[in-house]
């Protein structure tokens, strides 16, 4: 973990911490790199309940409740469905908080999902999801997943 990041790492421990917050995450792009960093943490079981990578559209249905019809309209990587995946981290789990990221990585994608694109979002229980779009461009696979990290651990900061 580069020093950059496990400073904001440690700075969600102490965030949740002192709120008393629980997290969970809901990763499709990212297959599981924002747990991992938040479990590089000694003690990260004070603030970390569980992480869930779903990767396919019926691991979204299936572990976190990702209405169908949801996936069919708006597609796999839009705002609607990273809402639904930051919620159904929270009645899936025993966490209080979820941040929930969806998007293409690379290489690859659309005219109209482009590579680059990824969509978050982040619960708190008894809140409505909030959720965001970024764009990072095509600038490679590891790349996308990293920034992504950061900015899900951030948007935990944020909230």
């Amino acid at each position: 973990m580069t020093d950059n990041r496990r400073a904001l790492t440690e700075a969600v421990f102490a965030h949740c911490r002192a709120r008393e917050l629980m997290l969970a995450t809901a990763e499709s792009c990212t297959g599981g790199m924002i747990s991992a960093a938040l479990t590089d943490i000694a003690g990260s079981s004070h603030i970390f309940d569980r992480g869930f990578v779903t990767y396919s559209n019926e691991s979204k249905q299936e572990m976190l409740a990702v209405k169908a019809a949801t996936l069919a309209e708006f597609g796999a990587v839009s705002e609607q469905v990273a809402a639904e995946m930051a919620q159904g981290a929270i009645d899936h789990s025993h966490a209080n908080v979820a941040v929930a990221v969806t998007g293409i990585a690379g290489p690859g994608g659309s005219e109209n999902k482009p590579e680059g694109r990824v969509c978050f979002g982040f619960a708190s229980a008894g809140q409505r999801p909030i959720t965001k779009t970024i764009e990072f461009g095509a600038i490679g696979r590891d790349a996308v997943r990293l920034r992504t990290t950061e900015t899900a651990l951030r948007l935990i900061l944020e909230n």
